[in-house]
């Protein structure tokens, strides 16, 4: 049995003539017959009683009638499946993230996923820190990682999709509190709350770098699991927390004051930019839909990393 016979099995069933199922059908006659006389003979058994004057469906045939429909209606969803997944409009796409600040794009892209491609599901993974998320994707556990890095692997594309700065948040009560820009030079002998040391963190790095070029060793205060913590540290007076002007934007907490940060003479420093990347061989329709509208949730925000400074390749 092949599908061509249950299409016309199905065509004389529901026309009961076989000329207006050939014709349905757009065949001649005696071909249509030859197929049902062939495929109740590899059943053994008649599937029309027919006559000069009728046609009608025996027992078997009656039997037969909706498992064709329901066979038919099956190839018919695969075969929209298989469409469906070549134009991006279904298909799984997984996304590892990181960082607060990532959240609202995150949430975001799912809404804007969920009511323009329907069809596709979004796996989405939260993570600590940044270079975990690549890592996913160099190995291909993930489709799309957003985060900030220094350094990509080879055959990793990347694009900004948040423009960012960095902010130095401390106490209100803080001597500090009320200027316009904090000069790195002015914090030598303050406390500061960090995040746990990871390799290739973005933040850690700058703060390295800032204290560096003003000869001076950050004291540690005391390490925070996550920035949420981190900044109630710092609203609780235990010290300074180096940050990013998108976390900021999120807090609303009247004990903490944001200063954007004067990187004086280490103006050249490496962006903070949010980023997201993919694989350059990447070819999954679904993945692609997926990245388009990324791209496409905020025109200005959508800065071209080659203008940005691409992050280097590892």
């Amino acid at each position: 049995m092949d599908v061509a016979q249950l299409r016309a099995f199905l065509a004389v069933a529901e026309e009961l003539h076989f000329r207006r199922a050939a014709e349905r059908l757009h065949m001649a006659q005696p071909p249509l017959t030859r197929t049902i006389k062939l495929l109740e003979r590899e059943l053994g058994t008649t599937l029309f009683d027919r006559n000069t004057r009728s046609v009608s469906l025996t027992p078997a045939g009656e039997a037969m009638l909706e498992p064709a429909r329901e066979v038919l209606e099956a190839l018919r969803r695969t075969a929209d499946a298989a469409r469906s997944a070549d134009r991006g409009e279904v298909g799984l796409v997984r996304i590892a993230f990181a960082g607060v600040s990532t959240h609202p794009l995150v949430a975001d892209l799912a809404r804007h996923v969920r009511s323009t491609r329907p069809g596709i599901e979004l796996e989405l993974s939260s993570q600590n820190f940044a270079q975990p998320a690549l890592q996913k994707l160099a190995k291909r556990e993930t489709d799309i990682a957003l985060g900030r890095w220094d350094v990509v692997p080879d055959g990793i594309a990347t694009r900004v999709v948040m423009v960012d700065g960095l902010v130095l948040a401390v106490p209100a009560t803080h001597r500090l509190a009320d200027v316009h820009e904090a000069q790195f030079g002015e914090l030598v002998d303050e406390r500061f709350v960090t995040l746990p040391p990871h390799e290739g963190s973005v933040l850690a790095d700058r703060l390295r770098r800032l204290a560096q070029a003003r000869r001076f060793v950050p004291e540690v205060a005391q390490v925070a699991p996550d920035t949420q913590t981190a900044l109630a540290l710092v609203s609780a007076g235990v010290g300074c927390l180096l940050t990013l002007s998108s976390v900021a934007t999120n807090l609303s907490d009247p004990h903490v004051r944001f200063l954007p940060v004067a990187t004086g003479e280490e103006g050249d420093l490496p962006d903070v930019h949010l980023r997201v990347a993919w694989r350059e061989d990447e070819r999954g329709a679904a993945v692609r839909a997926v990245l388009d509208i990324l791209l496409d949730l905020d025109e200005v925000a959508r800065i071209d990393a080659g203008d940005q400074g691409d992050p280097t390749p590892a």
